[in-house]
């Protein structure tokens, strides 16, 4: 028995020192998913103004911003996270306390800490608080679709066209990190490839243009006919 209680013990001893040695990248991955539901097979018939959709609001901000080539891409996986999708996306969320979870803390940080990282713009206090809001709600794999109330009469390029550059497009093209040398958080180039065809060929994802957003699927249809009707009306920066 003595001898049995001994080598307990010392398996005991090397286990925890394999734990401790053992690099974070390679501990498994504790996922809080005590209230999180798993991925909708249909989108919500109308979108309500009080939730956070994860598909139309959460998602593209967090792609266009942190999932680029050299940050949070499933290929260059900084540290060891990838913000592509919901799947990867939700293991930086703590549903159980919202405030620290990795996801929102990061957007809080300062220097090199912080995310996205300089020059990057960092996220404006209504999108931090947008991320923080959804987590609150469950950090829920939702979608809706809003096609039955979309305005495509009503359309100005401030309060349509420019809302959603930014949260699907900005976070690639803005003067920080202009791929391709586009900077879409400007009037006068927006309205240059809204001229020329290449906006609306890359958020149709039609053949012969780059897909945009490239990291999600494409734009909801009512986001695509909105800019597509304020090009039909002038492409007006009003």
């Amino acid at each position: 028995m003595r001898i049995l209680s001994s080598m307990f013990v010392a398996f005991l001893f090397v286990s925890c020192l394999n734990d401790k040695n053992t690099p974070l990248a390679d501990q498994p991955v504790v996922v809080d998913t005590t209230t999180i539901p798993p991925i909708p097979s249909t989108p919500a018939a109308n979108c309500s103004a009080d939730t956070v959709y994860f598909q139309q609001s959460v998602l593209p901000l967090i792609t266009s911003n942190c999932a680029m080539s050299g940050c949070h891409d499933a290929i260059s996986k900084k540290d060891g996270v990838i913000l592509t999708d919901y799947t990867n996306i939700i293991r930086e969320v703590k549903v159980s306390n919202p405030t620290s979870s990795d996801l929102y803390k990061c957007l809080n940080e300062t220097g090199e800490d912080r995310m996205p990282p300089a020059p990057a713009a960092e996220f404006s206090l209504t999108q931090k608080a947008l991320v923080l809001k959804w987590i609150q709600q469950g950090a829920k794999n939702n979608s809706c679709s809003n096609t039955a109330n979309c305005d495509t009469v009503n359309v100005t390029y401030s309060a349509t066209v420019a809302p959603v550059l930014k949260t699907y497009c900005v976070g690639c093209h803005s003067a920080a990190s202009p791929s391709a040398g586009i900077d879409l958080s400007t009037y006068a180039v927006v309205k240059v490839q809204a001229a020329n065809g290449r906006l609306v060929g890359s958020i149709t994802h039609a053949v012969g243009y780059k897909p945009m957003p490239s990291a999600t699927s494409k734009l909801g249809s009512c986001e695509i006919n909105q800019i597509q009707a304020w090009i039909t009306k002038g492409m007006l920066n009003n």
